[in-house]
Order: structure tokens, then C-alpha cells, then sequence
């Protein structure tokens, strides 16, 4: 029974020189688990707000074809019975969080339809999305995960057929994500619940889905079972999607004739362990150990004893930092790790000047920051907020890159402008308001920004998030550019792969402290902390482990050459 069915759709945007979906036909089964993939730009999102009706209902444009959910013409049914049909939880999932308190959110919809069972029908979608027990507290008190999933409840609380869901972990740390997805699981097969999910993470498509979806220039390309799908390596990264590490391994080591398979690539870890069984493995290089130097190194920036807390509506203050301690060194390049709510955030903004602590001191190159203002600071030290538009304050970036050395009276401000819009390649863009860029170019535009002012500390918070592979692919090779020349970099960030690709020190914050601080050895290697924190390593380090206990491989190049032997 099909609980989704398109035939020759084809939609364009007002305005848009060509359709964005072109004669799609389409047909989902009830109690499927669909992963919808494809490069920016090719029509991922427009297709699931076409399966609710918002397409057209909500979001004008030019319309051919029909689409029926539910057994409904999305034409000829209201938005409002449609979302009985088909719930939607977006990306920027926490502008669907309306009300104070997590039952009053999860029943807001029901209560809005005038049932009279609204309250139970909340609690049941909480039960359902792991939230039991929290009924009472309010939205503030949810770490980032918690309130992915109330967004998810409040859809679920109309009882639709189908879950669609936009990038559900883009945000999150590993330990959260995998809880979404173990959650959507036990909707699909528990509650039978049709689930659809706009994804670029291919290790949870390859663990949580049934069928991949690819869509390329606005159509479809082929639906297929995730197995299948996620071997055609060549298919999926001329469309900017990167199969799991275990299938790229498994495709270069076929490849260069290290491995005989006489069926499909391995796809998940478990198929991995039957696919490289017979391989041994044999590291090149010795054991990463943390810099002794750091002993001798001067300091460019240290948290001593420093306390701090957050006031709070209900309850007393909550505590992030007590009497905490870290030390950063000039010439680092350091990645900070931990769960939605470790302090992350909370430290980057410390040591810039905009959160002052109740206890301790905060030292920038040697001087207690105590009474200094953020923009007395900024020369020294040079925040990159998550949200790259948090930096946009005039209508072009031009004149955003320009702006603090104008007002700090840079005399040559303007040929620092030209040179960081040609180092970023934005000179094209110069004209263009910030806040309208893709995402990729918002970031390397709130990059320039943040170095524009030559500072010797530079701290990012996220810079990779919700980025599809090929932009996030862009973004690290600009932050190996600026490794070259900015003295202290910091990187907050739940990117592991990052993490193991730029980063010489990781520095893990566990509720408030830090619980580890070493090599990616000394971390990932580390069983104790791994758990504690929930930290997810890259899928080919997990690989490794699974064949010998002893691996270190972070990158699929590493595995390939350590398992391979050459």
C-alpha cells in the first residue's frame, strides 16, 4: 500500500529561470524508511514540502502534476488535514517549539484541532519520542537533542502516517544523534510509522534506512534498497555524497587489487567485519602522544579556577563551569569536544569578553580580561559564531569584512578588505547581503570577518554545521588555510572527521570540566571516555577496532595503508 504517490510533477519557484522539480513520479510504500539524498540545490527540500501540501498551499509557484498523501490530493485537501497525513519537523527544528513547557508544546497542535483528548494525545507522542518524565519542565531545560525530539513529538501528536524530517542531526552531537535515529527506528518499526529523512550523513543511512532516494537536477534518479544504493560510489560522489568510509575503503582496496569481493561492498560495520576479515594490520608510523612541550610553550590564553552559571526561571542557577581550569598555547591548533550543553559555547564566549565569570579569572597573553569590554579584546582574540548571519550586521559583506578596521581607525583597511575578499574568493559576491549566501559562502564570508582583524586567537564554534559534504569539504580546506597563518586556533565542533583531520591537541569538556585533553590516540583510543561522552568516532576508526584492537585509523587513506600494507 503506497502512503505517498507522485506522478509527473513538476514545480517551479516564482521567478526561477527553470523548474526546481522536473516530472517527477514517485511512490512510497507504508512503513517504509526513506533517506533523500542529492548535492545542494537539487531539490531535496521542495520534494518533502510538496508530500504535506505546503507546496503549493504555503509556498507559491508553478504547479503540473498530482500528488496524494494519504489518499488525499494534496491539491484539494486543506494544510491543516494534511498535516494529520504527513508531519514535517524542519531543519531549524527549534521554530516549531511554541509554548513554555514540554506537554504544552507537544499538545499545542491537538489542542489547536479542538480535541478533547489533546492532553493525552501529547503525552503519548512524548512517550513515543523517548520524552517521558520531562512533561513538566520547561523547553530551556532540554539540551539540543531533547528538543529535536519535542519538535518530533508535536508532530507526532496528530498521529500522521508519515514523518518526514529535514537534516534530523545536523546539529547535534554523536550521543544525540544516535538517539534520533534510534528513536525514529522504533517509530517505523514499533508504531509503524512511514519515515522520511533528508540526510547526508551516509553511516546513519547505512544503519537506520531501507531505500535511497537520489535526486539530481530535479528529478529522480532511481529509489533503491540502501545496500544497493550506497555501493555506487562513482554515482554518488559526482553528486557531492560521500558513501560510508567502510564502502570506500572496501571500493579503493577492490580497486588497487588489495581485496578480492566477489559481492557488494560492505556498507556498515558489521558488513565490514566479513569483507576485511583477512586482512592484518600493520601501523607505519608510531603512537601520537601529546606535546611535552607544552611544559615550556607560552600560554596564550588560560581559564584559572573559573566559575560559571546561568540564572534560571525554575529552580536554582545552573552551574556550567566550577572552579574550572585550561590552559591554551600560542601555535595550537586545538578542537574542543563534548555533548550539546558540555560548555563549549559558554568557554569560547568567556574568553572573548562576553560572558564574565562570578569566580576565577580569564588571562588573554598573559592579562586578566577582569573589567576589559569585548571590543577592547577583539584584536586580540576573534569569535566565529555557529550561525555564520550572526555576523552580517551591513547589507554586503564587503562592508562587513571592512567594518571593525574602519571603526578601529586601520589605515589600510581598504586594501585588507580587497586582499581577505581574493583569499576567501568572495570577491565576486562583495555587493551581496551576507545573510542571502549559500552556506558555504556565509561561511567563508563570517571566516574573513573573524580574521580580518589579525588576531592572534581565533575560536569557532560549529564551523561545519549543517553543511553538506561537498560545502563542509570546502570549509576544511580554508581552515587549513588559515592553520597556515593565524597563530592559535580553536575549533568547537561534534565533527569527528574534523576533529581527526585538522586538529594536533582535542580537549574534551564532560559536564563542565575537562575529563580528557591529549592526541586523537590518547581520545579515541581512550574506551572510558569514549562512553562517558558519548563521543562517535569516525566510522573507519571504528572499523579498524573491529578488526584489531589495537588500530588507530582515522581517515579511509590511513586504513587503506595500515590494513593494506602498502
Amino acid at each position: 500500500m503506497n502512503v505517498i504517490e507522485i506522478k509527473n510533477l513538476t514545480f517551479s519557484y516564482p521567478g526561477a529561470a527553470q523548474p526546481t522539480l522536473k516530472n517527477v513520479s514517485l511512490e512510497i510504500e507504508k512503513g517504509d524508511f526513506i533517506a533523500v539524498v542529492g548535492n545542494n540545490g537539487c531539490g531535496k527540500s521542495t520534494l518533502c514540502k510538496v508530500m504535506n501540501g505546503l507546496i503549493p498551499h504555503f509556498i507559491s509557484g508553478e504547479f503540473e502534476g498530482t500528488v496524494t498523501a494519504g489518499g488525499l490530493n494534496t491539491l484539494q485537501a486543506d494544510i491543516g488535514t494534511l498535516a494529520r497525513k504527513v508531519g514535517y519537523v524542519y531543519q531549524d527544528f527549534e521554530n516549531q517549539i511554541v509554548r513554555p513547557t514540554v506537554l504544552d508544546d507537544a499538545s499545542y497542535a491537538c489542542m489547536n484541532y479542538a480535541m478533547e483528548d489533546y492532553r493525552e494525545r501529547g503525552e503519548s507522542a512524548l512517550q513515543q519520542c523517548g520524552l517521558q518524565g520531562r512533561e513538566n519542565d520547561y523547553i530551556w531545560q532540554l539540551s539540543g537533542g531533547q528538543t529535536h525530539l519535542l519538535a518530533l513529538a508535536g508532530a507526532v501528536s496528530l498521529s500522521p502516517d508519515v514523518l518526514i524530517l529535514d537534516e534530523p542531526i545536523a546539529q547535534l552531537d554523536p550521543g544525540h544523534a544516535d538517539r534520533i535515529y534510534e528513536t525514529l527506528r522504533e517509530l517505523n518499526e514499533v508504531w509503524g510509522k512511514t519515515i522520511i529523512v533528508i540526510e547526508h550523513h551516509t553511516e546513519y543511512i547505512a544503519d537506520y534506512c531501507r531505500h535511497v532516494l537520489l535526486l539530481k537536477d530535479g528529478s529522480v534518479q532511481w529509489m533503491l534498497p540502501v545496500g544497493e544504493a550506497l555501493e555506487r560510489v562513482e554515482e554518488l560522489r559526482a553528486c557531492n555524497i560521500f558513501p560510508p568510509q567502510v564502502t570506500m575503503a572496501a571500493y579503493q582496496m577492490k580497486e588497487e587489487g588489495i581485496l578480492s569481493l566477489s559481492g557488494r561492498l560492505p556498507v556498515t560495520v558489521e558488513e565490514g567485519r566479513t569483507a576485511f576479515r583477512d586482512l592484518q594490520y600493520r601501523r607505519q608510523s608510531g603512537t601520537e602522544k601529546k606535546d611535552e612541550r607544552q611544559k615550556t610553550r607560552e600560554t596564550a590564553a588560560s581559564c584559572r579556577e573559573v566559575t560559571v552559571s546561568y540564572r534560571s526561571v525554575k529552580g536554582e542557577p545552573r552551574r556550567i563551569f566550577d572552579k574550572f581550569n585550561l590552559e591554551l598555547y600560542r601555535g595550537e591548533k586545538i578542537a574542543l569536544i563534548g555533548s550539546n550543553g558540555a560548555g563549549k559555547s559558554t568557554l569560547m564566549k568567556m574568553l572573548t569578553g562576553l560572558i564574565k565569570p562570578s569566580e576565577g579569572r580569564v588571562y588573554l597573553e598573559g592579562e586578566d580580561i577582569a573589567g576589559k569590554k569585548p571590543e577592547h579584546l577583539s584584536g586580540t582574540v576573534s569569535l566565529v559564531y555557529q550561525n555564520p548571519e550572526d555576523m552580517f550586521i551591513k547589507d554586503s559583506i564587503e562592508a562587513d569584512i571592512a567594518y571593525a578596521m574602519k571603526v578601529r581607525g586601520v589605515q589600510d583597511w581598504k586594501e585588507r578588505t580587497a586582499a581577505l575578499l581574493e583569499r576567501f574568493r568572495l570577491t565576486d559576491l562583495k555587493d551581496r547581503d551576507g545573510r542571502l549566501l549559500s552556506g558555504g559562502q556565509m561561511r567563508r564570508a563570517s571566516l574573513a570577518i573573524g580574521i580580518a582583524l589579525n588576531p592572534g586567537i581565533l575560536l569557532l564554534d560549529e564551523p561545519t554545521a549543517n553543511l553538506d559534504i561537498a560545502t563542509r569539504r570546502e570549509i576544511m580546506d580554508t581552515l587549513r588555510e588559515i592553520r597556515r597563518t593565524t597563530e592559535t586556533v580553536m575549533i568547537a565542533t561534534h565533527d569527528m572527521q574534523l576533529v581527526c583531520e585538522w586538529a594536533d591537541r582535542i580537549v574534551v569538556l564532560y559536564q563542565g570540566r575537562v575529563l580528557a585533553d591529549g592526541s586523537r590516540d590518547e581520545i579515541f583510543g581512550n574506551r572510558e571516555v569514549v562512553e562517558t561522552v558519548g563521543i562517535r568516532p569516525p566510522e573507519i576508526f571504528t572499523m579498524g577496532r573491529a578488526l584489531d584492537a589495537d588500530a588507530c585509523c582515522y581517515t579511509v587513506d590511513e586504513f587503506v595503508r595500515e590494513f593494506g600494507g602498502v
